[in-house]
């Protein structure tokens, strides 16, 4: 396998080898309890005071306090306690507080959450205000300026972790002019890469994650200003000065230590010019490679480590596939909420038109990068455009070389949109067409020189123009079978026999006597079959096995006692042109164009073991519980994809 290219160090970053070396020598050597008071001890306390006292200068947080906590999320539900423990305390003494608790609209959720559940668990009753942001992503000072008269508690960061956006913090600090606001500023991304002297601020908390910068997980900072109110949120033996009890992660400590340092002496991490540099370059292949590429934040207003951008007609899951494909890491947005297929609310709080939005790509990178991963990565970033464009994806003209055919399915939202392309005549009929997808479908026929011959629904058989129930689409016949409610379905013959029938949302059994018991359905959502099955599969389900699931042990179990077993790709063309060269050699077959095989592997004298992989697993164990319902015994799939195969095992198409 080709080795990683990791582009998502907003979401975490590689652990430093000196952190590393100053973790096992904390752990080895310097195991002590700081808080006893033997010579163990004291060489413990010792070394965690010097990494305090090195953050407190890298920081100049002059009078302030720094203490040591699990990070950022820690960070800020501490200070946001302390903020509104305080305003409580006043208002019981008859003070005024404001009424309002302003928030960036760019925040990371945890503040507008944390937010929320103190204000409620105090029983303060304030209202959440949500400052919003212009087209670049900056704070409204104007704003501001006008909240500010009411507001009790004021959090904004100091660099968005989605796009890389450097906050005005002067700009800010001078609308809270003459306002009683508390301020915190989350500072996760600005370690390291913005000069933060937070002693000469106004800002009360300032909360720090290791992992954002080379030290391990589980280790963070929060600086307080000197002056401002604290309520420990975890109280007991009183360590950090009694701050923030419980026993110090030392080896965290020590990890985050060695990190300082490096940033103290200046001779480890890159320099703001060789970032920009890379920053560019990064930019100039995205340029090269994905035509129509729309930048989402302004790189002169942005951290030098982060390109947040979008691609017409092409979704952020698209992109991180064929990314990932290629072994270069990138993420959708921030990696707490990438996992779930919502657009970006930091892009739709700066205006951004909604594509962008659903369709924003995150790539960073940290201070330690090299110009020799730099280069590699674009030269992957220029295939990765180069495989989308052979797929028609980029709506570009293909070389020809892979012209798609037969019967393709076509997801979104749980819909299934399918297509029947005959090669011959480059005529292509699309049923239950989705609007979603019409780019889509457009850009992929013109890619491949088709013209759309017809668009039907069997909502209600809208699109049929023939005067029958039979029209000629190549070697086939497709006719149209009228079904209860006004629906139809759509049956692709070969002569006589029915191939295939699309059903749309009917139930299966609305079939039964229209078509043969064998005949591939192919349904119109996910819940009524994922790829395809039959009137047959349906009625045998139940004594069907579906334990499909392999791991790397059990697969190269299967390998050596069949030879003749058949692995199967099914990422999709683009993703599987993007993968470097190499591993095991698959079949390739797009999990959007399974049910054009199924005929040959269901109809084959021999049944060989067919073993299903993607990425994920997500995919391939859809096409191998989709065999096995249709009666292939031996279909399977690798569990957990190829991101968790073994590292000997490397799979290629």
């Amino acid at each position: 396998m080709s080795k990683e290219i990791y582009l998502d160090g907003n979401a975490t970053t590689c652990v430093l080898p000196a952190a590393i070396d100053a973790a096992v020598q904390a752990m080895r050597d310097c195991f002590g309890n700081p808080s006893s008071t033997h010579a163990t001890g004291l060489k413990a306390k010792a070394m965690m005071d010097t990494v305090r006292q090195r953050a407190k200068r890298l920081l100049g947080v002059g009078g302030g306090r720094i203490m040591f906590n699990s990070g950022a999320t820690e960070g800020i539900q501490t200070a946001v306690l302390s903020a509104l423990c305080a305003l409580r305390e006043r208002r019981e003494r008859g003070e005024s507080i404001g009424r309002l608790l302003v928030y960036g609209a760019t925040e990371h959720k945890a503040v507008p959450e944390a937010l929320a559940h103190w204000n409620r668990l105090l029983g303060l009753q304030l209202e959440l205000k949500k400052l919003a942001v212009d087209g670049d992503g900056r704070h409204d000072l104007d704003a501001l300026r006008a909240l500010a008269p009411q507001a009790a508690f004021v959090c904004t960061m100091a660099a968005n972790n989605e796009t890389g956006v450097v906050s005005d913090l002067a700009g800010i600090a001078a609308a809270l002019e003459g306002s009683q606001a508390l301020w915190m500023v989350d500072c996760v991304q600005g370690l390291g890469k913005l000069a933060l002297d937070l002693g000469d601020t106004r800002i009360d908390y300032a909360p720090f994650s290791g992992h954002k910068l080379y030290a391990p997980k589980g280790i963070g900072m929060l600086y307080v200003r000197e002056g401002a109110p604290y309520t420990p949120l975890v109280m007991g033996g009183g360590q950090e000065a009694g701050l923030r009890s419980g026993t110090e992660n030392m080896a965290g400590i020590a990890a985050l230590g060695a990190v300082l340092a490096a940033l103290e002496e200046g001779d480890t991490f890159r320099s703001p010019a060789e970032l920009h540099g890379f920053r560019e370059k990064l930019a100039a292949s995205l340029r090269k490679a994905l035509p129509g590429i729309v930048f989402n934040a302004p790189f002169e207003k942005a951290l030098p480590t982060t390109l947040n951008f979008s691609v017409p007609g092409l979704s952020s899951k698209e992109l991180l596939d064929v990314f990932d494909a290629a072994n270069v890491r990138v993420s959708a947005g921030s990696a707490c909420s990438a996992a779930k297929a919502a657009p970006s609310y930091v892009l739709d709080a700066m205006g951004l038109p909604a594509w962008r939005s659903s369709s924003a790509v995150r790539m960073s990178f940290g201070p330690l990068a090299s110009a020799e991963v730099i280069n590699e990565a674009c030269a992957r970033i220029e295939r990765c455009g180069q495989a989308l464009r052979e797929a028609g994806m980029l709506d570009t003209p293909t070389s020809g070389a892979s012209v798609p055919e037969g019967v393709l399915q076509l997801s979104l939202g749980g819909n299934h949109s399918w297509l029947l392309l005959d090669a011959a005549t480059r005529q292509c009929i699309a049923i239950d067409h989705q609007a979603e997808l019409a780019e889509r479908i457009d850009s992929l026929l013109r890619s491949h020189g088709y013209q759309l011959a017809a668009r039907l629904t069997t909502r209600d058989g809208e699109g049929w123009a023939a005067a029958g129930d039979s029209i000629a689409f190549g070697p086939h016949t497709l006719r149209r079978v009228a079904l209860a409610g006004g629906r139809y379905a759509y049956l692709l013959c070969s002569g006589e026999k029915v191939d295939y029938a699309f059903t749309g949302l009917a139930p299966l059994a609305a079939l039964e006597g229209r078509v043969p018991a064998d005949a591939l359905l192919c349904a119109g959502r996910e819940e009524v079959n994922a790829c395809c099955t039959s009137l047959r599969a349906e009625a045998q389900a139940a004594a069907i096995s579906t334990d499909v699931n392999l791991d790397s042990v059990t697969l190269a179990r299967l390998l050596a006692a069949h030879p003749n077993a058949v692995l199967v790709d099914v990422r999709e063309a683009y993703e599987q042109a993007a993968c470097i060269p190499g591993g095991r050699r698959a079949q390739s077959v797009p999990l959007s164009r399974l049910a054009a095989f199924v005929p040959a592997w269901l109809g084959a004298a021999e049944q060989a073991p067919l073993v299903f992989f993607c990425r994920s697993g997500n995919r391939s164990a859809k096409a191998a519980q989709c065999l096995r319902r249709l009666g292939y015994r031996q279909a399977y799939h690798l569990s957990g994809g190829i991101a968790l195969a073994a590292p000997g095992l490397a799979l290629a198409a």
